[in-house]
């Protein structure tokens, strides 16, 4: 039966290899000053950045430069981010790139305003802001968080080893995201496999909890064959337009909170991997692929009844003359093959992960209540070594 629940998303998105002219339409409604988030500066390799600043320049606005976002965006990068928009008095926050920095907009954008430490307030104590929110828009060039349209940021802090991601309200969405699936043509292929493997895993996180026939769960399974059919189209020719729009789009619907309605969540896999991540630096989709299957195989017993459902309907397992385990675990055993034709990371060692590193890893993992089983710290810590 499907709880009671609100849904609210007012992002705009503009789609397709068009779509970056619609900037023209979204700029009018902000101020002067546009704060530019980018990366390391691929996006001045392969023109995009030269498209995006022609057409500020044509709007009339005043150009901040706030680059070296990152793949997992610091705490310092963000008191960095926060000096700049402060200094420039900015109006809008512009985010060009992928996940990390439509998160470390987000996170400046309720930041520059706020009279608190924002890791404190914001990512130890979960508040929501109280100050005005600096706006965002996010023009994409990779595919996988679903950032540019929904309200969590992801800030790592290395000197306590923690990463942590806050789901803020419906105000801190991006007011405008910007679609074109060539803008993710030029990623190196091992960001291309990761993103794509975040989607799936964003799907799983929402799939595997609370009621089994609910609308979300239909839902999410296309959602998932979705991915799957076009990562081996893309794995084979990176520029297969269809492919690679269909990833994109997906992305954006696997973490947009739509398939989440009627849902708990269990967000045990982001955890795991984003406490591994604060201690490897690892690229986050990498960090989801190496704990994935050993915490599905040790949940499994717990919700059974979806594995099977998961390895039939989206695996396509015969279940005839199986027994439920037999069909969820040949589901699994499936779900390992695609990875790795993809090339995900599939143990902890692979992305820097030690013995050594496990207890801290786990000590920095939020045990969530949402899906199958409630983990205790013992188990953690031996999902943790299976993962090795």
């Amino acid at each position: 039966m499907l709880g009671n629940f609100s849904y609210l998303n007012a992002t705009k998105l503009y789609f397709g290899d068009d779509s970056l002219k619609y900037l023209n339409e979204e700029l009018p409604k902000y101020g002067k000053n546009v704060q530019i988030v980018y990366g390391s500066g691929s996006i001045k390799k392969n023109g995009i950045y030269d498209e995006v600043v022609r057409v500020l320049k044509e709007n009339g606005k005043t150009i901040i430069e706030d680059a070296g976002v990152m793949p997992n965006p610091t705490v310092e990068k963000l008191h960095e981010g926060v000096r700049i928009a402060r200094e420039n008095h900015t109006d809008l926050l512009l985010a060009i790139g992928g996940g990390s920095c439509c998160d470390y907009a987000k996170a400046v954008s309720v930041s520059v305003n706020c009279d608190e430490e924002p890791w404190e307030k914001y990512y130890l104590r979960f508040e929501e802001p109280t100050c005005e929110i600096i706006p965002v828009g996010c023009i994409l060039t990779m595919a996988g968080t679903g950032s540019e349209m929904n309200a969590g940021a992801v800030i790592t802090n290395h000197e306590t080893h923690l990463k942590i991601g806050h789901v803020f309200g419906p105000e801190v969405m991006p007011k405008f995201s910007i679609l074109n699936p060539k803008f993710t043509f030029s990623l190196p292929k091992r960001q291309m496999v990761a993103g794509i493997y975040d989607i799936f895993n964003h799907i799983c996180e929402q799939y595997f909890s609370g009621q089994d026939d609910n609308t979300s769960d239909y839902i999410s399974e296309a959602l998932m064959k979705s991915v799957i059919h076009s990562s081996l189209i893309a794995l084979k020719d990176p520029e297969d337009y269809e492919a690679r729009s269909n990833i994109m789009w997906t992305a954006t619907w696997a973490l947009n909170t739509l398939i989440s309605r009627g849902k708990t969540g269990d967000w045990m896999v982001h955890m795991l991997g984003q406490s591994a991540g604060a201690y490897t630096d690892a690229t986050h989709g990498m960090t989801l692929s190496a704990v994935s299957l050993p915490y599905y195989r040790y949940i499994m017993p717990y919700g059974l009844q979806k594995f099977k459902r998961f390895a039939t309907e989206v695996w396509g397992i015969c279940p005839e003359g199986k027994s439920d385990e037999e069909v969820a675990k040949e589901g699994l055993a499936a779900m390992e093959e695609w990875m790795k034709k993809l090339g995900v990371a599939m143990k902890l060692s692979e992305i820097g992960g030690t013995e050594e590193m496990i207890e801290g890893i786990a000590d920095g993992t939020l045990i969530l209540e949402g899906g199958y089983k409630v983990l205790t710290r013992e188990e953690i810590v031996q999902i943790l070594r299976n993962s090795l």
